[in-house]
């Protein structure tokens, strides 16, 4: 690793993120409003270039290296070569392996720094960034989540592979979610009928023999060409789960982003669409809060409770965004995934009467922070 003068003063308060995106200014908004000193950006790409250094005394807050074309083709370039796009969907297993091994190097040299300090622990992030592993550990913890299928056996190798899989274990209807993805990319909503039909809705699409990201869902029922995109996506390793009928509000679909804080549930988004993935640029929107709380009922602390049990499986994170998929009736509740960066929802304010009331997600973690026994900043 070489030493360069890119990291902060001793004592600072550091954001590893990508400079001017809106997650490390608004970050850096929550820490000014708390009356702190403007925190120090460490860039994404010195970490994976191995051309930073961790100065003593640095406390070091870790935000999502995604949404940058440069740290993008860091991780991604090499495995897809002279194809390489920021659109194309293959390779997730690539970025995964730069960045879990990008922080066990950031972890060393932060714990070679005297008195600096990282504020997540890396080796849940890397959990929670392979959805194979979160969903093993949350079922373990008896956390209520969508049964998956079992690949104790191997790894799915493909669609013949898959269909068999899934014949045998009776499943129709199933998510198929590249293991390290995230923002939907590559994910698959496969719906088996009668008389051997096939349905596979996702926003993945070929061009030119290469698989990419489109803001355009479509929906197959070519089975050749589900299988061509299944066979190309599992290399990269798949996490394959029950679709589950979901509530829904104003008739369309609806789940829940609920980000926990120091394991408190401060914010909840109600995401709904017209169709089964409700990411926001693939047509999803913001649903209704006040309206979520009155179906819920009785059940409202059941999903509060359902998304902090979920956040206790890492108590070396002290944020996570645990996506909630709300049963039909809005009393059950059970969670999808868990999110190590998933607190990126702008103008969204803490629960009423809860820890975070008043803040946003980034105030809230300051807040918290703050609270810690003993913060120094």
């Amino acid at each position: 690793m070489t030493a360069r003068p890119s990291a902060p003063a001793p004592g600072r308060l550091t954001v590893l993120g990508i400079p001017g995106h809106r997650r490390v200014t608004l970050f850096a908004a929550a820490v000014r409003a708390a009356g702190l000193p403007e925190p120090a950006v460490l860039p994404w790409p010195a970490v994976l270039r191995g051309t930073y250094r961790i100065e003593p005394g640095t406390v070091l807050r870790v935000d999502s290296p995604g949404e940058d074309e440069a740290v993008d083709t860091l991780l991604r370039g090499a495995a897809l070569g002279a194809g390489y796009a920021p659109t194309r969907v293959e390779g997730t297993a690539a970025w995964y392996a730069g960045v879990t091994g990008a922080l066990d190097g950031v972890a060393r040299a932060v714990r070679q720094a005297p008195g600096a300090r990282l504020l997540a622990d890396p080796a849940e992030t890397a959990v929670m960034f392979d959805k194979r592993r979160t969903h093993r550990l949350l079922a373990a913890a008896g956390v209520p989540v969508p049964p998956a299928l079992d690949q104790a056996a191997g790894p799915v190798t493909g669609w013949d592979d898959l269909r068999e899989r899934l014949a045998a274990a009776g499943l129709r209807r199933v998510f198929v979610k590249p293991a390290h993805g995230s923002s939907a990319s590559g994910v698959l909503a496969l719906e088996f009928g009668p008389r051997g039909r096939l349905l596979a809705t996702t926003s993945a699409a070929w061009q030119d023999g290469e698989l990419h990201n489109s803001l355009l869902v479509r929906r197959y029922t070519d089975e050749r060409t589900v299988a061509a995109i299944v066979d190309r996506l599992a290399p990269d390793g798949l996490h394959v789960e029950r679709w589950i009928p979901k509530s829904s509000q104003g008739g369309r679909s609806a789940d829940l982003r609920v980000v926990v804080v120091a394991g408190r549930a401060t914010h909840v988004v109600v995401r709904t669409s017209t169709g089964p993935m409700t990411n926001l640029h693939l047509g999803g929107a913001r649903g209704d809060l006040g309206l979520l709380r009155a179906a819920a009922g009785p059940y409202w602390a059941d999903l509060l409770e359902t998304a902090e049990r979920a956040a206790a499986c890492f108590p070396g994170s002290p944020m996570a965004g645990v996506d909630v998929l709300p049963s039909a009736g809005w009393r059950r509740y059970l969670v999808g995934e868990v999110n190590a960066f998933g607190d990126l929802l702008p103008n969204a304010t803490g629960l009423p009467g809860g820890p975070a009331e008043g803040l946003d997600t980034y105030g809230a973690q300051v807040a918290a922070l703050l609270n810690q026994p003993g913060a120094t900043l």
